[in-house]
């Protein structure tokens, strides 16, 4: 339609949620699905955490809050980076904002301008590129590869990088891949940065405390302190403390970066909901045991999925350091056929016909920006990974 903005023609709907909203119907007609699309915990939300939400309400905290949040969630936001993290932040270098998505959207909103480069590692989350393009700079992308375990090199991150970059995402543990950077694989990174002063980083640190085998997660300001001037580290508790409907973000980085973010929000959606931002207090600091336990059951049910995914033909899983997902390699399925005829031409003519012969609805790798991959979330129950992967196997086995 005429009347809608051009800047709409350059970005596209969330693939993930497409894949999520199809299987979801395909259930409502009666088929047999299991989702291995969405990207959340099947735990609930710690009931401590929970109850803060419902005092909150009960204590009549439901009204409008400053734009960027309470004061009470920026110390708590404070005190966990100090905690976790060794970063000294004020609160007024704090933002605080509708998840996470919505802190990553107004530092671009607030920063780029025409012909700005963002560079983006691929393997990436689907929505980086297109809030880079509704920003009205431009994302650049920098592929990582299965040999290299999906993490970017420094050689790549330098070639990448042009005198239009401003901004550099990162990710670790990485969504969709599971990827997470060592120390020194974050210092070679961090040591090109330091070689280019007018790019800016911005993490997405979302999946933080969701680490296995002993992987000792690390930001970029906290390796490298000389970028602490010029970086933005995001964050969250939708992951780590089962709170993705609760919708809570945060970000802590310079204060004039942080006023600009305020300015955006403040005339877009204000105060995120005020309960939730005081069950976000309790999540931070409140007792954190759980999550000890909680990814206990995430490690199980990785070493399930990758073991009998690397069992099925023609697909190649490597084992991720975090969060609750794997990004396994088809290369050695294209141009087969399946038992219906259909030639698995690429990875999302792989997922659709895995969706629509086998019920398991998986995410295409092109989504990503690599191929020939899916990705698969194992937050679900044990029970549906071993029959989803399953289906996997017999579907794989039966490719001609």
């Amino acid at each position: 339609m005429t009347f809608l903005s051009a800047t709409l023609s350059r970005v596209k709907p969330s693939p993930t949620i497409a894949v999520s909203t199809k299987a979801n119907e395909m259930k409502a007609a009666g088929q047999d699905v299991i989702g291995l699309g969405a990207g959340e915990p099947d735990f609930p939300t710690p009931a401590n955490i929970a109850e803060a939400g419902i005092q909150a309400i009960r204590d009549g905290k439901t009204k409008y809050t400053a734009p960027d949040g309470i004061i009470e969630l920026k110390q708590a936001i404070c005190d966990k980076f100090r905690r976790d993290n060794g970063l000294s932040y004020s609160t007024d270098q704090v933002s605080i904002g509708t998840g996470g998505k919505q802190i990553l959207y107004n530092a671009l909103m607030a920063t780029l301008n025409p012909g700005d480069e963002v560079v983006i590692p691929a393997p990436y989350w689907v929505s980086y590129p297109d809030m880079v393009l509704l920003s009205g700079g431009e994302p650049v992308i920098a592929e990582a590869s299965l040999e290299t375990k999906f993490k970017l090199t420094p050689e790549a991150l330098e070639a990448a990088i042009t005198p239009k970059t401003k901004w550099f995402i990162f990710n670790s543990p990485s969504n969709p891949t599971g990827a997470g950077y060592s120390r020194d694989e974050l210092k070679a990174l961090t040591d090109v940065l330091m070689r280019h002063p007018h790019v800016w980083v911005m993490t997405d640190d979302m999946y933080e405390h969701l680490a296995y085998d002993g992987f000792e997660f690390c930001t970029p300001a906290q390796v490298e302190p000389g970028l602490y001037d010029r970086t933005l580290t995001c964050n969250g508790v939708s992951k780590a403390y089962a709170m993705t409907g609760w919708r809570i973000g945060y970000a802590a980085g310079p204060k004039a970066l942080i006023g600009a973010m305020r300015k955006i929000q403040s005339q877009s959606t204000s105060n995120p909901c005020t309960v939730s931002q005081w069950a976000a207090v309790e999540a931070l600091n409140g007792t954190q045991d759980f999550i000890a336990s909680n990814n206990e059951v995430f490690k199980r049910r990785r070493n399930l999925v990758v073991d009998m995914l690397n069992a099925a033909d023609g697909i190649t899983c490597p084992t991720p350091e975090g969060a609750f997902y794997v990004y396994p390699s088809i290369a050695g399925l294209i141009g087969k056929s399946t038992a219906k005829g259909t030639v698995i031409e690429n990875d999302e003519v792989f997922a659709t016909a895995l969706l629509e012969e086998t019920g398991v609805a998986v995410v295409f790798g092109a989504a990503f920006g690599l191929s020939p991959n899916f990705r698969v979330s194992y937050a679900t129950s044990d029970e549906n990974l071993k029959e989803a992967c399953s289906r996997i196997q017999r579907f794989c086995a039966n490719l001609t």
